[in-house]
């Protein structure tokens, strides 16, 4: 049995026509098909926008189920697997600048003094690693399947919840309007690697399936096309690896940094550690305390933290007072 086979039952695979009038928007009755992208993709990136600001996970949700974004880029796999060059990818293109544009008029409503990593969800896109990276193949996998396949369309909305395309745009247009490049660098990097892992895996599927158009040196071209593709998956996957790395760190330290904090004032009556954040190389720590402290050398003895980050101590000293008891009788 051959692996297209095991992947796909023949009844039950799409022919080459269907797919392609599926994935390209050129295809079929063109206007109507764009109109109705580009409606779609704007009232989309409207809702992830609004979602974002609003810090409301259902609205975000809701963009991304009606988002049409993914239908370019699985046709940008379907076209790679044909070998045929440009196609929907423009429209990828065209897609990213309309709801980047959106997010950025969406910041104009927000206030002055706006925090936005106090938001869900700009803090949850700004900040990728290689998980996102491993869902997105793995969703892109599952897309193409249930593209291919006459009896899967079911599951299509939940691959559009599954992967994140609409939302990181808009957050990327936020944080532009916001004055915060760095940020929005983050929410570019997750989109890319969104999209590289959709395309990957996309031409992947359509190729095993058979979607492939034979062609005299067609072998070599789909080879290098793999290359590329697998090439451009891995430097993205740099950045995303160096973030997972420093994340873990931090968690790390910050959590090594709470413990001890809080063996250091167990023996102060009142004492309490509020919180600990990590400013670059520099733990600051958050106590609540009645009185007298123990020296701080004792907290620098039970730290097991590197020597070279700085501890920092923000102290807040005070006692209960009673200003006025209040008395209730119930007769």
């Amino acid at each position: 049995m051959s692996l297209r086979g095991l992947v796909l039952p023949p009844q039950q695979r799409r022919t080459l026509e269907e797919m392609t009038t599926e994935l390209d928007l050129r295809v079929g009755d063109r206007r109507s098909r764009l109109t109705a992208y580009w409606t779609m993709l704007t009232l989309s990136g409207t809702i992830a926008a609004a979602g974002v600001l609003s810090d409301s996970t259902a609205t975000v949700i809701g963009a991304m189920i009606i988002a049409p974004l993914s239908t370019p880029i699985m046709g940008t796999a379907l076209a790679l697997t044909k070998r045929q060059r440009g196609g929907t990818a423009v429209f990828v293109l065209g897609g990213v600048v309309v709801v980047v544009l959106i997010g950025w008029l969406a910041a104009l409503t927000v206030p002055d003094g706006y925090d936005l990593l106090a938001n869900a969800q700009v803090a949850g896109r700004t900040s990728p690693s290689l998980l996102d990276m491993v869902a997105a193949i793995a969703t892109g996998l599952a897309g193409a399947v249930a593209l291919a396949r006459k009896d899967l369309a079911a599951v299509l909305p939940g691959v559009a919840i599954a992967i994140s395309l609409v939302p990181p745009l808009a957050v990327v247009g936020i944080c532009l309007g916001l004055g915060r490049s760095d940020l929005a660098w983050g929410a570019g990097l997750l989109f890319v690697s969104n999209v590289l892992a959709l395309v990957l895996a996309g031409t992947l599927v359509f190729a095993v399936l058979g979607y492939a158009v034979p062609a005299p040196g067609h072998g070599r071209t789909r080879a290098r096309t793999y290359v590329l593709l697998t090439t451009l998956v891995l430097l993205v996957s740099l950045p995303l690896a160096l973030n997972t790395t420093v994340a873990w760190f931090v968690d790390t330290w910050t959590r090594d940094v709470e413990r001890a904090a809080t063996a250091w004032v167990a023996d102060v009556d009142g004492a309490t550690v509020t919180g600990v954040e990590l400013h670059g190389f520099t733990a600051v720590v958050s106590v609540t305390a009645p009185g007298d402290l123990p020296p701080h050398q004792d907290l620098l003895d039970l730290l097991d933290v590197p020597e070279s980050m700085g501890i920092r101590l923000e102290v807040v000293t005070g006692h209960e007072v009673e200003v006025r008891e209040v008395l209730s009788s119930f007769e």
